[in-house]
Formats: C-alpha cells, structure tokens, sequence
C-alpha cells in the first residue's frame, strides 16, 4: 500500500508522466498506469466452494441421502461410513475424509427437523446453594426377581454433587418425601430449586403469558421450607441439564450391575455408600473435592425446619358390595366398610389407612405398588448357560440364584456342571427357580444322593478297586494267618 500512495502522489501532485513514474519506481509501465489512473475500490470476494463434491453429481447425491434419513429415527440414518461405502459402489473417487467434510458442512448450514435454526445455548453461571430435580428408572435384584425403583435425584452444579434415594413411585407422596429425605442427606434446604413439570408439583405449565401453576400441596412443602421452586419452560430439559446428566450417572455407576437389596432401607444404605465414595473425587473443572465443595455450599443454604413436613394425601373413598376399597387401582378387602357410605382413605408414599367417618382405623397395609416385582428370565438364561457352561460362574447372573442351586452349579468339572445346567433346565419347564430350590433334596437325581461309584460322575469319587491295587493281593496277610 505505501508503493500505491507514493505512486498517486507522483501522478497528482508532481503531475508526472507514467514514463518518468516507471523509471523512478522501477514498476512496470501497466502497473504505474493501473494504480496512477485507476481507482481502487474494495471489491466483495465470494469464494465459490470448489472440488469434486460441489463441481460433480457427488454433492448432490448425498444430499439428497441426508434428506431422506433426516424423516427416519437416528438410530436407522446412514453414518458417516456407510455413506462413504455406498459412494464408492457409485464410483466415487473421493476420499472419506472429503465426504466427512461436506457431510459437516451440510449440517451447519441446514435448519433442524422443527423448521427452526439450532439455538445458541449461553453459558450460565451457578451460584451456590441452588439445585435441580428430577426423577430416574433403575432396577434392582429383590427377592431373585428384578423390580424396577424410581430414584429421585438430587444436584448441586455448584459442587456437582448428586444425591439420590429410591421410591416405588412418583406420585405426589413420594415426590415429596423424597424430597425431604435429600433435603435431611444434604443438611440444609437449597434456596432454589429447578424441576421439569411433573405432575407432582405442577397442574399447569408456563406458556401464553402465564407463569407455572403449582399443585396446592406442593406451594405448601415449598413455604414451610423456604425454598423458591422453578419450573422449567415446556420441553426444555436442557433447562436443568445438570440433574439429567446426572441422572445418567447415577444409572451407569450405581446400579451397573443391578444390586441385590433386601427392602429400599437396604437399598438406601448402599446409595448412601455409593455417594460418600463419589463425592470424595475432584471437581471436573475447579479440581477441589466435591465434598469441601458441599461444605462451603452449606453456608449459603437454608436450614432445616424444626418440624418436619408430614406427607400424606386424604381422600374420599367408598366400598364395593364386596367390602373392597380401590387403593391406587387395586381392590382391597376391608372388614366392615361396606356399613359406610363414606370412608376417609389416607395414602403416605409407602402405606395407606382407611379411616371410617367416626375416626376408627378399619384397615392399614403397604401400598400395592410395594411389591411390583419381575420375574429373572431364568429359561433363557440357563438355555445360554447349557451352550456355554464355562460363563455360569462369571454370569452377572450368578450371584442371584437362590443359595442350593448356586453352590450346586459352581464345581470345577466343567461336564458336571453342563449335565446340572441341563436338569434344571428341564425342571424350569414344570417349576419355578423357587420351587426348585425349596424341593432341591426332593428333585435332585438320585444318582447325585447316593454314593456314585462311576469315577467320570463326580470328580472326588474314589476308585477303591484302584486304592486296593496299590498292595498285591499275594502278599496280604490272611484271615487264617493273623
């Protein structure tokens, strides 16, 4: 730029010849007379994307693919690779890098499936003493049957620190039972909390103008502990991404394999073992324990109530002719209801009462949804088993057979343990896993009760003609000689 100006300058104020500028410059008389007389005006540079994938049918082709697998599932679109393979059966003499490259483009520049173009997310910082809320299916190994648990889960992004307890359900009784539970594991009350619109604490979403409507109970729970609750925009899970992330990582490294539980006390007092040992690793980011981080988190909550929230629902119920009351669905007998035309029904998160209109207690029990229970597909297993009788031992589904069946299966002699696997697997057809162990005696081959003198039946079985062998019989003492 400074050869220009000295150029322009030598034309307009030294009114020079383009001759007399070229021998002083050295520049060449075309470029003199480019820059002395012309003007040089900043032109709008649009670079036309170049290459085989936008100046041949190529780029078209896999176009028009990404369009057709944008109306499928995600799981059933092509990846990068298949792409690049049906490419090349076309004759594509492309690379697969260059393919990656205008898939990339491609998806910058297109509009998402909503016809909307991709939000831009803002990085929000998070004060202290503010958690998220949501709830969480897992499942559990209780009885030698899985169950599936509802955890509700508990976050701080503060610390990122995660707390979490198991629920049969998550209905308006657990939800908040669940909460105070976190609340008392946390030691204080966060001064905000963010939850999605479950039907436990919201009846009407925010839209229209119009902020969230909180169920009456729930702005209840929410002033005897002081908290603010913040309802997240309709479809907005990103809202309280932290408690999803979490969510997910409590799934991946609590319950992975299923644990085995007595009742969900048995249940919390593992979780309780899970998250004192996760909260002793750093920060991801601020690299500081998660636990030192909870305690200077502590300070700027709230405290607990001195009185506890009672958590109970009450409603109006009625008896069939049967004397049955429907508790959560299911038809329960309760003695001398039918004499009542209204009876008080009192559900907690784990129990209910039946209250007649003059106060008496008519019946009290655990909510059905207590014993909801799944069976442990023990017929496909053991069919897997009979095929590969080395894995029985080393099966996550070892440890949940009953106590007879599991010391009978783990021997050393890989045969036996196949023959085994193959009798209960034909007892499975009649029995159930259960039965067979309460019964094992009564259905155990008789062949395995008594002594087997068949050395290749068991592999402790002693050959006593062998044992005998080892001192000749010529050489014995006699009866007639001691």
């Amino acid at each position: 730029m400074p050869e220009i100006n000295h150029i322009k300058h030598l034309r307009n104020n030294k009114s020079l010849s383009i001759n007399e500028i070229s021998k002083r410059t050295g520049f060449c008389w075309s470029t003199v007379k480019k820059y002395a007389d012309e003007d040089q005006l900043p032109v709008e540079k649009h670079s036309l994307k170049k290459g085989m994938m936008y100046e041949e049918e190529w780029g078209d082709i896999v176009s028009d693919w990404l369009v057709e697998d944008r109306a499928l599932k995600k799981k059933l679109r092509r990846n990068n690779k298949k792409i690049f393979e049906e490419l090349e059966a076309l004759g594509f003499p492309g690379s697969y890098r260059t393919v990656c490259n205008f898939i990339q483009e491609w998806n910058q520049a297109k509009i998402n499936e909503a016809d909307e173009y991709k939000e831009e997310y803002e990085r929000l910082t998070q004060p202290p003493a503010e958690a998220q809320v949501d709830f969480g299916v897992t499942e559990v190994v209780q009885d030698g049957k899985f169950k599936d648990v509802h955890c509700l889960v508990m976050s701080f992004p503060y610390s990122n620190a995660g707390l979490v307890t198991p629920l049969p359900a998550e209905n308006q009784e657990c939800f908040l039972e669940g909460l105070k539970t976190l609340f008392n594991q946390a030691g204080y009350v966060p001064r905000k909390l963010r939850l999605d619109n479950l039907s436990a604490a919201v009846v009407k979403a925010r839209g229209n103008g119009k902020e969230t409507v909180f169920t009456e109970a729930f702005q209840r729970f929410a002033s005897h502990y002081g908290f603010e609750p913040q309802a997240c925009n309709p479809r907005k899970g990103n809202e309280k991404g932290h408690v999803e992330n979490k969510v997910g990582y409590v799934r991946y490294n609590f319950f992975t394999p299923s644990p085995v539980i007595k009742d969900f006390t048995h249940l919390q007092e593992l979780l309780n073992e899970k998250t004192e040992e996760d909260h002793q690793r750093p920060h991801y980011k601020k690299g500081i324990k998660i636990i030192d981080l909870m305690k200077e988190e502590r300070k700027y909550g709230l405290a607990l109530p001195d009185v506890p929230y009672p958590v109970f629902k009450e409603t109006l119920a009625s008896a069939n002719k049967y004397g049955e009351v429907k508790v959560d669905g299911v038809a329960i007998h309760v003695p001398t209801s039918y004499h009542y035309t209204k009876l008080q029904l009192i559900t907690y998160w784990n129990e209910y009462k039946v209250v007649s209109p003059n106060g008496e207690l008519l019946s009290k029990g655990p909510r059905p949804y207590m014993n909801q229970e799944r069976d442990i597909p023990w017929l496909s297993i053991f069919t897997r088993w009979r095929i590969k009788p080395r894995s029985v031992v080393y099966s996550r589904y070892f440890p949940y057979l009953p106590g007879r069946i599991a010391h009978y299966l783990n021997i050393d002699s890989v045969q036996l343990r196949k023959k085994r696997v193959k009798w209960i697997l034909k007892l499975l057809s009649s029995y159930s896993l259960e039965e067979i162990d309460n019964h094992f005696y009564d259905y155990v081959p008789q062949d395995e009760q008594a002594t087997n003198k068949n050395e290749d039946s068991h592999p402790y079985d002693v050959n006593w003609s062998l044992y005998d062998s080892l001192q000749p019989v010529s050489h014995s003492a006699t009866e007639g000689e001691i």
